[in-house]
């Protein structure tokens, strides 16, 4: 048989194995009697692929399951009927798997969504969720996904990479990455910056290391990622509206509560809506050494995108005051990037100094053309503020 007919044999015998009455065999056997039952004539090689490809529709995803079980793989991208593609070290390739159906993608994706208890259809096109192992989902389909239904998968990594990994890598020098742990031991406060998948996340975490054990840190998140490795984290994650449009917790609301939870430290996944505000509150009055990421090409446009998104908030405050917090807030930005080759790496740290009018930077790190430099020594304030707590650490 042909590969097209074994899949169409085992779309078949996958909607029959649904519809049988006979529930209480555990899934594996009803699945192998099936087939040994209705494709005994064909030989032992087909039947074995058959069983495989019935398995895969009923209990796992598909085509898309030995993806998700190759450990190189790190995100999975399905438009439609087209080929599948993957990004493996941080580079993306095609793979010869595609969907024979759009029936056979949209089962997929309900396999998917319906664990998590959330479904998507022509009223509620777009749904980004997180798997039970921490991997995100998003979801789009038609008539908002031209070319057919629209899945990706960020696969997440039970063990992140660690402050050792990300030298190890390339991602940020020893020299680099003393001076950062410094400054968060500091009670610095840091903003990391970058574009999609350039790994702020990844940095963040790792970041995260040089945090006291015995402080008391609290995660905010859309989805949560982050594996904080201190004692004492308290884990809060934002949540959708459900199928009746009620029940929304958004970003903003959990930087709200988190300052009623007597944190030592506050951890914002991602800054990307008025959250901005109740954010640069909570720094200026007094919870100094908390983290954050936002999506930003260069230090200044993530200065500028953080003022923005404070002003989404919409509670009139103006643009002069918002500048004003900014500058107060933030002691450091850390930008990081993607290379062609899958790399990724610090390319500048930039101070966050006053100027007239609010918020500037002055790169003390940047990379260009592969060289690390240091490019001007820290203020006095900010000196005397790192000097203080390796002092203190010591």
């Amino acid at each position: 048989m042909s590969g097209d007919a074994v899949d169409r044999l085992a779309a078949s015998l996958r909607d029959r194995l649904l519809a049988d009455a006979d529930a209480t065999a555990p899934p594996a056997e009803r699945i192998a009697a099936l087939v040994e039952r209705e494709a005994a004539l064909l030989d032992a090689p087909t039947r074995a692929e058959l069983l495989r490809r019935v398995t895969e529709r009923a209990l796992g995803l598909g085509p898309l399951q030995p993806l998700l079980e190759d450990p190189e793989v790190d995100e999975v991208m399905v438009s439609g009927l087209r080929p599948v593609w993957v990004e493996r070290a941080g580079r993306l390739e095609v793979t010869d798997v595609a969907f024979a159906s759009e029936a056979q993608l949209r089962d997929v994706i309900e396999r998917v969504l319906a664990p998590l208890g959330r479904r998507v259809d022509e009223a509620s096109p777009l749904v980004d969720a997180r798997l039970p192992d921490g991997s995100r989902v998003n979801v789009v389909i038609p008539p908002l996904a031209v070319d057919g239904p629209a899945l990706t998968i960020r696969r997440f990594r039970a063990r992140g990479l660690g402050a050792g990994d990300l030298v190890e890598r390339g991602t940020v020098g020893r020299p680099l990455l003393d001076f950062l742990a410094a400054a968060v031991r500091a009670r610095c406060n840091l903003l990391v910056c970058g574009g999609t998948g350039s790994g702020k996340t990844t940095t963040l975490n790792a970041l995260s290391e040089f945090i006291g054990a015995s402080e008391r840190v609290v995660t905010i998140e859309d989805a949560a990622e982050l594996r904080l490795r201190q004692p004492h984290v308290v884990r809060l994650e934002a949540r959708p509206p459900g199928l009746d449009g009620r029940g929304e917790v958004t970003i903003r609301s959990l930087v709200r509560n988190a300052l009623r939870m007597r944190p030592d430290r506050i951890v914002v996944g991602e800054v990307r809506g008025p959250e901005a505000l109740d954010m640069l509150g909570a720094l200026s009055c007094g919870h100094d050494g908390s983290l954050s990421t936002i999506h930003a090409g260069s230090a200044v446009e993530a200065l500028r995108r953080l003022e923005t998104l404070a002003l989404m908030a919409g509670v009139g405050l103006p643009h002069a005051a918002i500048r004003e917090q900014v500058a107060d807030a933030v002691h450091l930005v850390v930008c990081q990037s993607r290379s062609s080759d899958g790399g990724r790496a610090v390319t500048e740290v930039a101070e966050v100094v006053r100027v007239a009018g609010g918020a500037g930077v002055r790169t003390l790190y940047a990379l260009r053309d592969g060289r690390p430099t240091w490019r001007a020594a820290l203020s006095e304030r900010l000196g005397a503020r790192i000097a203080a707590g390796s002092e203190a650490a010591a």
